[in-house]
């Protein structure tokens, strides 16, 4: 299965611990109609990752003005999500983290995602963000030892949001952010991109 950006998001089941202690059946089919933002790491009680969640987890408030459901998946079940989360991630944020956390067992739902790493026997560092309508709109995938950003995560999300709203009439240059400059393709606009872009919008 060919899973990119501008394809439909492979649909899965599976069971998910929440924040509020509770285990409950999810399938991505289950947020249609909104933005969801998958999440892989490697496994509970490991070391990148515990500092990953803590990054999600500050993000929680922006996250939910722009409307994104985010699903942590690893490979682990969900009694081990539980422990992890009272015994460790509870300590590092306050309250715990704060979305639900699904298990992969197997890594079947990784291998959808063409994340899981056999040879590992984990899902590598594997973002993707699916738009209202089930459709990718980005993916980012990191080697195991090398923690992901969630500024730029959030930054790409606005950038995806900018142009749905749009209609697909206006693009978000390198380093776009909302406020910055944006461009509208155009016949007229190939080969003239200086004329209405400068190297400066580039500057934070």
């Amino acid at each position: 299965m060919c899973v990119r950006p501008g394809l439909a998001a492979p649909d899965f089941k599976t069971q998910a611990y929440f924040p509020n202690g509770e285990i409950k059946d999810i399938a991505l089919s289950d947020y249609k109609g909104k933005w969801v933002m998958l999440f892989f790491y490697p496994a509970d009680f490991t070391f990148v990752c515990p500092t990953e969640l803590v990054d999600v987890a500050k993000y929680k408030d922006e996250l939910e003005k722009l409307n994104v459901q985010v699903i942590a998946i690893s490979i682990d079940t969900v009694y081990v999500h539980k422990v992890w989360q009272e015994i460790e991630l509870s300590k590092l944020i306050p309250g715990g983290f704060p979305y639900p956390m699904a298990s992969d067992l197997g890594g079947k739902i990784g291998t959808l995602y063409g994340v899981y790493d056999e040879n590992a026997g984990v899902n590598l560092r594997g973002t993707f963000l699916i738009d209202p309508d089930g459709v990718l709109q980005f993916s980012i995938i990191n080697y195991l030892p090398i923690g992901r950003n969630m500024d730029e995560i959030v930054r790409l999300i606005q950038a995806c949001q900018h142009v749905r709203a749009t209609g697909g009439a206006e693009a978000c240059p390198a380093s776009w952010k909302p406020g910055k400059k944006t461009l509208k393709p155009s016949a007229e606009l190939a080969g003239k991109v200086y004329e209405v872009w400068k190297p400066s919008e580039l500057d934070n």
